[in-house]
């Protein structure tokens, strides 16, 4: 079960907020999954962070949009926190979720976003060491804040600064997912994988994607995977344990 939102955890009802909501849809069937996204800094609340840590099925994996790594352009974006707030947020979420797995944005060539500033979000990048990020090239939107202003950095030079950015960012998603060799995970199975019938996919509570042999399992199904080899953005091995219905 996925709860979904550009900003889901903003959710306010009748004075429940979004972890009281997300506490009950976990409640609903111990054995189902329960994620969400997208979460916006503003909103991750300590309340929030207890109930991933504290619900078993609640996966342990927090998609957490960065955006820029300088606080001007923060402010240009309207994104109401500043570099040393996110730090601090993602240092809380690691201390109270031990091995959570973090997700983030990034997007690249904002208008008027200097060199500087570009460097600036790569050193978070690499001070954070996120799990996984997906990277954008700024394009105008109407109605948004940033249309009036001038989009004066070049589709080469954004395009530039994604490819570096997302050079690093493989490289630190590869040696998180070496560490995991010899490992074993559980899996929910998804189907067959697109590129061997002989495989199937699924992924872990931390989201990771996870390729394995096929047996006798089916979709929805709960695997034991052991880990034999990684890419920066898959995991590959074989089930060792028994095929099970529950978390």
């Amino acid at each position: 079960m996925t709860l979904l939102g550009q900003n889901v955890n903003s959710y306010r009802d009748d004075g429940c907020d979004f972890a009281d909501l997300i506490r009950a849809v976990a409640a609903v069937d111990s054995t189902m999954r329960v994620r969400f996204t997208t979460s916006h800094p503003q909103d991750m609340s300590r309340r929030l962070i207890d109930a991933i840590a504290e619900e078993p099925n609640i996966c342990k994996h927090v998609h957490l949009p960065l955006q820029s790594g300088s606080d001007r352009v923060l402010q240009l974006m309207n994104r109401t926190y500043s570099v040393d707030q996110f730090r601090d947020l993602v240092q809380t979420i690691r201390s109270v979720i031990p091995g959570v797995a973090l997700s983030t944005d990034i997007i690249s060539g904002f208008p008027s976003e200097s060199l500087e500033e570009h460097r600036m979000t790569i050193d978070v990048i690499q001070e954070l060491r996120f799990d996984g990020a997906f990277t954008f090239k700024y394009s105008a939107r109407e109605k948004t804040k940033a249309w009036e202003l001038n989009d004066d950095i070049s589709e080469e030079e954004k395009g530039r600064r994604v490819w570096e950015i997302t050079d690093i960012q493989h490289g630190i998603s590869l040696e998180k997912n070496q560490a995991m060799i010899g490992s074993v995970v559980t899996v929910l199975v998804e189907g067959p994988s697109r590129k061997s019938p002989r495989d199937y996919t699924g992924r872990t509570g931390r989201n990771q994607t996870v390729v394995f042999q096929h047996g006798n399992e089916q979709c929805a199904d709960y695997v034991q995977v052991g880990i034999e080899r990684v890419t920066s953005a898959t995991l590959m091995g074989a089930c060792v344990g028994a095929t099970h219905r529950e978390l």
